[in-house]
């Protein structure tokens, strides 16, 4: 590993000997850090992190090589300021230097308020499409009621035809409304899941529906514990975006600048996680990535809202849906996007909501 492409990252970066020592910082973290490469050199560094002992575990583990890598929140002392940030802890095969740490600075209130602002959004949305959805199902079933009634009466065989697109449009319409009523409100079926199940149940969804369109690459931390949770919402959640994503990929334009169509199921752990303004101890980070032409920016701040899409022919719920199921288990979908890198992260506590 040539350490001279660290100091092209803007993220700080701390490579880690077998005693938890810094033999390497690069440019960032000085920068993040306030202190010079010379300092940081030799020091303990889990030192460098408020909460010593929690990052230090995650480095103990990193160096005897228990799990591939791990996330946590943290922070550390800049100035006579606490600066909240991101630590992953990656375990290293074959270097000098058992454990590298990624470490990226986050405002965390400002993460939880902008996810609690979602929650809110989404909820009034919702309420709003319920409401609309019990107005327009009675007339929907009435519409198709007299379509039938017609086709009975109708002298000229022929003319059945056109009653029967009355009746199927109803029966699309009614299923929509049914899907936006849903019955989602159903208390959770919660019980132990296994995550690596689920996704191996909608990698085998996706590529029966997909063929050889979509290639699907896991990334799974074999260590993961199961989480508790409603193992048909949960699957339902991932399967929904995962199918957006392949959806995504199977209509792009192909052309020499565009890569074979490919979805990546990652498993990590993450350390205290502020969900729902409750800080949780552990909490398991599900990201689903493509290599589509990304989100349209016109779109990505009401991408979980209801109906909203930009795919012709898409009806919006899909995401909407996921995203209910899993704030239904205290958790939250996060989703960062470019072009040939669209990311969402399902993000869920480990301990019973």
């Amino acid at each position: 590993m040539n350490v001279d492409a660290f100091e092209l990252l803007a993220t700080a970066v701390l490579l880690v000997d077998a005693q938890g020592h810094v033999v390497y910082a690069n440019t960032a973290a000085e920068d993040l850090f306030s202190r010079s490469r010379r300092q940081l050199t030799g020091h303990p560094a889990a030192s460098l992190f408020d909460d010593r002992e929690q990052v230090q575990s995650s480095i103990d583990q990193g160096i005897n090589g228990i799990f591939a890598d791990a996330r946590q929140l943290s922070s550390l002392r800049r100035g006579g300021e606490s600066v909240s940030v991101v630590v992953t802890t990656v375990s290293l095969t074959g270097q000098p230097w058992p454990v590298l740490l990624e470490v990226r600075e986050i405002e965390q209130r400002v993460l939880a308020d902008r996810n609690h602002r979602l929650i809110d959004e989404i909820e009034t949305h919702r309420e709003l499409l319920r409401n609309l959805a019990h107005e327009v199902k009675n007339p929907l079933g009435g519409l198709r009621g007299a379509a039938q009634l017609l086709e009975g009466e109708l002298p000229d065989p022929s003319l059945v035809e056109y009653t029967q697109v009355i009746i199927s449009e109803a029966d699309r319409l009614q299923a929509l409304v049914d899907r936006l009523i849903g019955p989602q409100r159903v208390p959770l079926n919660a019980k132990p899941v296994n995550i690596h199940e689920v996704c191996e149940r909608v990698s085998a969804l996706i590529q029966a529906e997909f063929r050889e369109g979509v290639f699907i690459l896991r990334d799974y931390d074999a260590s993961m514990p199961d989480v508790p949770g409603d193992a048909a919402r949960l699957m339902q959640a991932v399967l929904n975006v995962a199918r957006n994503a392949a959806q995504e990929l199977a209509i792009q334009a192909p052309g020499d600048d565009v890569p074979p169509p490919q979805i990546t199921l990652r498993t990590r752990v993450a350390r205290r996680v502020m969900l729902a303004h409750r800080q949780h101890r552990m909490a398991l980070v599900l990201s689903i990535i493509d290599n589509g032409p990304g989100v349209p920016e016109q779109i990505r701040d009401r991408i979980f809202h209801p109906l909203v899409t930009a795919r012709p022919g898409g009806t919006g719920l899909g995401l909407s849906l996921a995203q209910d199921f899993v704030q239904q288990h205290g958790g939250i979908i996060e989703f960062e996007s470019r072009p040939r890198h669209t990311e969402f992260r399902l993000v869920l506590p480990m301990e019973p909501a």
